[in-house]
């Protein structure tokens, strides 16, 4: 069935348009279907010109297909948004948050036209970008571009992973763990570096429960995207290993619903489906231009739109009674898909009473009771990096917690992120004289793709409970920076395993030594940044990062071995739980100068106030691991640990101070770095650029001299 916009006023428009724009509809749809689609349209257009803000352009152009998805393809269920069941809808296209938003309150998921006409609003369920955990049905985050498409394949990875975990022998597409993620993503998107390094990564997984559709309308901000992204994309998809498809008409259902079929059919490739659209459609004067992609219509083209489709433009956010009551059957559609579901995971469960239990604690987000009893610990004057104790580490909660996972940007040997004995996560066709690959793998190789690899983990903790960790360089965390913001904005329950965290890096040299990196990632609200003395805070490092909320984990790791401390072995569970302890305590209850430090610095904080004490100043020492989870304590405990009383204290960190002063006060001194580093073995470095016990011994004497003088 083919159709043209019901008015006759319609825009006349260009061959080349004309045939991105053929209605052509399956026999079984309704004129209350292309009611639906129409007023989509309308709602996206009034909505962003209520508001007076926003992205109508491509919600308007996007409605035929967001539609078709959501009413005639994923399996959900509006009533029960996280069905384990479900199928992943993920619009990395976040600016175009009316496409899903609009979908959404058709189909009973729990927004309402109020809903809409608070988009971009303060407390309204429809920010300006979608926000996972936020609006229900909404699975992730998105809006910053590449994200959502390069998280998708994270989630595609996980859905393999999880079936691989709970139920490895069902034949493909028997298993209640079988579903597909969708993905809608756009120009700007397949532009983006970050979706080029999951795409390919994609392809060489090959996750055939991938579908991505790009919504190919050639414009952006900057207008006709020619002046700067002219290549061939659907070729490099297919270099990349996908499975690629053009459907001609944005407009044509029935073709969407063909690609949709063999794409379903491709199991050894992702799907890429081109869907070519004219964004705007069909406002008459600013369809396919740069005008109607961030801004409102105006209110002569709002009104243009809803004569063009038929609607009265006297009325804003109508929608006929007959058209809602027809798209929210989505509700009982889904419920039967949903209880179909159930019977076949009913039946899974009785016949794997063990994996049932591990998909319980798993949805739970418990640990089992024991995960951290396997622990290595190690004796003062050991000395080894705390790379090499994480290693150890891994090993040990590997052991108890099958559903830990992870690898290495291609760093796997200097990151240490290796599981024993495990194979690598993928097909067979990985597989390489170095590494043995199978579906349920547990080594996962990311290849040289940090900002991909980042983003990745992020759809796949998105996806389920599985524990993911992913390594590098700490340097290299600048390549990950916007996906690691973006998992704090989102709660990712996700571990970063970065090495290599300082000067102690040493011939490298300064490309490779991080010394403004501390303090940007401890910028990031919701992200803990764990930097252990040594190999005991190392290894309760993970167990308490295991332990902590669903929230993004880094730590910060040696290259260099580093001496086991005096009393780790004992304060370390409780004390890096805490965040900052006190690790050596002073000659008197209330110290004189209190020496705080992490990483490979506290050795020097321990050996300088050997010293003082020596000459008769009382000197605590404090090992500060994670800031953020001391600043989480409750008052007493802070004041137990940095007496206010206390006003000379020094810190102690190969980086810059930023994030110290605030620790250290108006009469504190900051032993740090604030220039780049250099060429040269590790410990010429720290002796070079002032890391020593003497300069720490000045600096605390500074301090108590300006301390003594207020």
């Amino acid at each position: 069935m083919s159709t043209s916009p019901s008015n006759s006023t319609a825009p006349a428009l260009t061959p080349e348009l004309e045939a991105k724009t053929v209605r052509n509809y399956p026999a079984d749809w309704s004129d209350l279907d292309t009611k639906a689609i129409d007023t989509v349209r309308v709602l996206a257009a009034d909505a962003v010109q209520n508001c007076g803000s926003g992205h109508p352009g491509t919600a308007m152009s996007l409605a035929p297909l967001a539609y078709t998805l959501y009413q005639r393809v994923l399996n959900h269920d509006p009533k029960d948004p996280e069905w384990a069941g479900r199928d992943r809808f993920v619009l990395s296209v976040g600016h175009s948050s009316l496409t899903q938003y609009i979908q959404l309150f058709l189909g009973g998921f729990g927004l309402e036209m109020d809903d809409l006409k608070a988009l971009r609003t303060w407390g309204s369920l429809t920010p300006g970008h979608p926000e996972v955990h936020h609006t229900k049905g909404v699975e992730i985050t998105t809006g910053p571009l590449g994200q959502g498409l390069a998280s998708s394949v994270g989630m595609a990875m996980a859905a393999r992973k999880e079936r691989g975990l709970f139920d490895p022998e069902a034949p493909a597409g028997e298993s209640p763990f079988d579903h597909f993620i969708y993905t809608i993503c756009s120009d700007g998107d397949v532009q983006e570096g970050v979706t080029s390094e999951a795409s390919s990564l994609a392809g060489t997984q090959k996750l055939g429960n991938l579908i991505v559709f790009w919504d190919d309308n050639n414009i952006s901000i900057e207008d006709d995207t020619n002046v700067a992204f002219q290549e061939d994309t659907a070729a490099r998809y297919e270099a990349y290993g996908w499975h690629v498809q053009t459907v001609e008409s944005g407009e044509d259902v029935v073709a969407i619903l063909e690609a949709v079929k063999k794409a379903q059919a491709e199991s050894e490739r992702p799907s890429f489906i081109r869907v070519k659209t004219v964004i705007g459609y069909p406002a008459p004067n600013k369809m396919n231009t740069g005008g109607v992609h961030g801004a409102a219509l105006g209110d002569d083209e709002v009104a243009a739109v809803k004569d063009v489709l038929g609607f009265d433009p006297e009325q804003s956010f109508f929608i006929e009674d007959e058209v809602l009551a027809h798209t929210r059957k989505l509700t009982e559609r889904g419920a039967a898909t949903h209880a179909e579901w159930q019977k076949k995971f009913d039946a899974w469960a009785t016949a794997n009473p063990d994996n049932k239990a591990l998909f319980d604690r798993m949805t739970a987000r418990e640990l089992p009771a024991d995960f951290d009893a396997e622990l290595p610990a190690w004796q003062a004057g050991e000395k080894l990096a705390t790379r090499k104790a994480s290693e150890a580490a891994i090993q040990a909660l590997a052991a108890k917690v099958p559903e830990m996972w992870g690898g290495s940007a291609d760093l796997a040997g200097s990151n240490n992120t290796v599981i024993k004995g495990a194979d690598s996560f993928g097909p067979d066709s990985i597989t390489t004289t170095t590494w043995t690959a199978s579906p349920t793998g547990r080594n996962l190789h990311f290849g040289i793709r940090e900002h991909g690899m980042s983003a990745i983990m992020n759809g796949i903790a998105l996806h389920g409970n599985t524990r993911v960790y992913g390594g590098t360089f700490l340097i290299f965390s600048e390549y990950m920076y916007p996906a690691v913001r973006l998992g704090a904005l989102m709660s990712t329950d996700t571990y970063y395993v970065w090495t290599h965290d300082s000067i102690g890096l040493g011939e490298d040299g300064p490309t490779h030594q991080p010394v403004e990196t501390l303090a940007a990632l401890r910028a990031i609200p919701n992200l803990s940044v764990i930097r252990p003395a040594d190999a005991n805070e190392t290894a309760q490092a993970w167990a308490a990062a295991f332990e902590y909320k669903a929230a993004p984990k880094g730590l910060a790791l040696s290259r260099q071995g580093l001496p086991v401390l005096e009393g780790t072995a004992e304060k370390a569970h409780d004390g890096v739980r805490r965040g900052a302890y006190v690790l050596v305590e002073g000659s008197k209850e209330t110290p004189d100068v209190i020496l705080i430090a992490t990483g490979s610095e506290v050795q020097l904080a321990v050996e300088a106030a050997q010293t003082l004490e020596e000459a008769g100043t009382a000197t605590r020492v404090v090992s500060a691991p994670c800031l953020e989870w001391f600043d989480e304590q409750d008052e007493a405990y802070r004041e137990s640990v940095l007496p206010s009383a206390v006003r000379a204290r020094v810190s102690i960190e190969a980086a810059v101070a930023m994030p110290w002063f605030k620790y250290t006060g108006t009469f504190g001194r900051n032993v740090s770095l604030e220039h780049f580093g250099a060429s040269a073995p590790a410990e010429e470095l720290f002796e070079k650029f002032g890391f020593t016990a003497d300069a720490v011994v000045t600096a605390a004497q500074e301090s108590l001299a300006a301390a003594a003088k207020a």
